[in-house]
C-alpha cells in the first residue's frame, strides 16, 4: 500500500498470534472476498478483536478500530465540521476514512453505542455500499477494499441494549466462545511462554469460574484475563497472588463468589 494513503498507518505489520477454533479463518476470507459485512458475537475476552486483527494482517488490509460507547454520536463515526484559525474544515470520522480510502472498519462492542448513531452504517451494508455525509452534502461510494466488521457480547443484551433486527440482518455472523481446554492452554504457552502445566492450571480455574455464570456471576474468567495472569506469573509474581489480581478481583466483589474463587486458587497452586 502507498505510504501516502491516509490508511497506511493502520496496516497490521506484525502477525498477531491467533489460534483458530474451527474454520473461521476460511469463512472470514470468503466473506471478505465478497466484501460481506461481518458480525462477531461472543463473551468478553474470548478473542473476537484478536481474530479481526489477525484477519486484517492475513489479508494485508488496514484495520481501523472504533471502541463503541454510549456517548458515541453519528458524527464521531462519519465526521464533523471543525472551526480553526482559517475558518471551517471538514474532518472525516473513522468510518468515513475506512470507506473512502479502503480499510476494514471494526466497530467493537457496537451495542454500547446509541442506536441512532449506528443506523449510519445501514447504507454501507447492502448492495449500495454508500455512506451519505448529510452535513457535508457528499455521498461516498465505498472503496473496493472496504469491509465493515462489528462485534458484541450477546450475554449483555437486553431490551434497552441490543441490535435492531434491521441491523442484524445486514451481516453474516460468527459465534465465538472461549476456546477448548487444549487450545486455550496452547494460547497461554505460545502467547506468554509459561510452562504447560501452569497454563493447564490457569485454564482449569477459568473453566470452574465459567460454570458459575448465572449463579452469581455475569461472566467467567476470560482468555484475556488468563493471559494477564500468565504474564504476571512469567515475571515472577507468585501464582496465587497473580490469580487474585488478574482473575478474581477484576470480575467480582461478591463475598461468596470471592470465597469460592479463593478456595479454587489455593487448591490449585498450594
Amino acid at each position: 500500500m502507498n505510504p501516502g494513503n491516509p490508511v497506511y498507518d493502520y496496516m497490521v505489520n506484525k502477525e498477531p498470534y491467533y489460534h483458530p477454533q474451527g474454520d473461521e479463518i476460511a469463512l472470514f476470507t470468503a466473506a471478505y472476498a465478497r466484501r460481506l459485512p461481518v458480525m462477531i458475537k461472543g463473551p468478553t475476552g474470548c478473542g473476537k478483536s484478536r481474530f479481526v486483527e489477525y484477519m486484517a494482517w492475513k489479508l494485508g488490509k488496514p484495520l481501523i478500530t472504533v471502541a463503541c460507547n454510549e456517548d458515541m454520536t453519528a458524527a464521531d463515526l462519519v465526521g464533523r465540521w471543525l472551526l480553526d484559525a482559517e475558518g471551517t474544515r471538514w474532518q472525516d470520522g473513522p468510518l468515513t476514512v475506512a470507506a473512502r480510502y479502503g480499510a476494514i472498519c471494526y466497530l467493537d462492542e457496537i451495542v454500547e453505542a446509541r442506536q441512532d448513531s449506528t443506523v449510519v452504517i445501514h447504507p454501507l451494508t447492502d448492495h449500495r455500499r454508500q455512506l451519505p455525509l448529510d452535513k457535508k452534502g457528499e455521498l461516498i461510494q465505498a472503496h473496493a477494499d472496504f469491509q465493515l466488521v462489528i462485534s458484541y457480547n450477546p450475554g449483555y443484551q437486553s431490551l434497552m441494549k441490543d441490535l435492531k433486527q434491521s441491523t442484524k440482518q445486514r451481516f453474516a455472523a460468527f459465534r465465538f466462545d472461549y476456546p477448548e481446554t487444549k487450545v486455550e492452554t496452547e494460547i497461554l504457552v505460545r502467547e506468554v511462554g509459561i510452562p504447560e502445566q501452569t497454563a493447564e492450571q490457569l485454564v482449569a480455574l477459568a473453566k470452574s469460574s465459567r460454570n458459575l455464570k448465572g449463579h452469581g456471576m455475569d461472566e467467567g474468567i476470560s482468555t484475556r484475563l488468563l493471559v494477564y495472569a500468565a504474564s504476571l506469573i512469567a515475571d515472577g509474581v507468585p501464582a496465587t497472588r497473580a490469580c487474585r489480581m488478574a482473575l478474581m478481583d477484576p470480575i467480582t466483589d461478591d463475598e461468596d463468589i470471592r470465597s469460592t474463587l479463593e478456595h479454587a486458587i489455593d487448591a490449585t497452586f498450594n
